[in-house]
Parts: structure tokens; C-alpha cells; sequence
């Protein structure tokens, strides 16, 4: 019997406690739910803007895994439409002016490659300035 077609929530969450930023997407496309692993197209820039602004100490592949009891300093949303998914209203790219607790809320230019006619310099300013700002909230 044929495995049935894998679907955007057979695509587990990474989490895990104490993390600096958790990043917030929206329906993984097929390519992510067919690996089970988020922003998997080789297309998708995500991985490689998150080194490039030195929010990795390497490149990563898409990999998962799950833990619990989180504590993020913040949320930052891979689109303004996970942003808008969450709050139901629409924001500028960047820092956001609301909290959730003591989280703090940023929104990134989105990733995928539909978002493509955003230009690669562009996109990584926004992870850089991310990159900052949670640098030196930890200090």
C-alpha cells in the first residue's frame, strides 16, 4: 500500500526552551511537507539568510526536533502574513511595538521563493537587524 501524500502538518515544529528567537511561518509549502522539514525547497532562502546575518555559526539543512517549556526572547515571523495569521492585522516589516509577555515580536520579509522579486540584500538586512536587536537584548 502507497504512503498517503504528506501534508503541511505532518511537518513538526522545532522548539526547544530558553531559545533566543522562535520563528513563525505559515503552511509549509509541498516541498517542506514532503521532508517533513520547514523551509525545505532548495529554493527557499531561509537557511542561508540565517547565516548570512550570523544567526548560525554554519549553514544548516532543514532538521527537526521537539521540546517543551518555551521561553523565547522572540518571535519573529518569516512574512507579514504569519504575522497577520496570528494577530489578524496587518504589519510593517521589523520590530513590532506590542509583546507577548515578555517576548518581543519582529517580522521578517518572507522567504519563499514566490517572494522572490524581494532582493536578496534586502531580505538580509531585515534578518540582520534581528540579529542585533536579540544580540543585544541578551546582554
Amino acid at each position: 500500500m502507497a504512503e498517503p501524500d504528506a501534508t503541511p502538518s505532518d511537518v513538526p515544529d522545532v522548539l526547544a526552551s530558553g531559545l533566543r528567537i522562535v520563528f513563525v511561518g505559515i503552511n509549509p509549502g509541498r516541498v517542506s511537507a514532503a521532508a517533513r522539514a520547514h523551509f525545505a525547497n532548495p529554493r527557499n532562502d531561509f537557511w542561508r539568510l540565517l547565516h548570512a546575518a550570523g544567526l548560525t555559526s554554519r549553514l544548516y539543512e532543514p532538521a527537526e526536533r521537539i521540546a517543551r517549556d518555551l521561553a523565547p526572547g522572540w518571535l519573529a515571523f518569516v512574512g507579514k502574513e504569519a504575522y497577520r495569521g496570528a494577530f489578524g492585522a496587518r504589519a510593517d516589516l521589523g520590530r513590532q511595538p506590542t509583546k507577548l509577555g515578555d517576548t518581543k515580536l519582529f517580522v521578517l520579509p518572507s522567504t519563499s521563493p514566490a517572494n522572490a522579486a524581494v532582493p536578496w540584500e534586502e531580505r538580509l538586512r531585515w534578518f540582520r537587524s534581528l540579529a542585533e536587536l536579540s544580540s543585544a537584548s541578551d546582554s
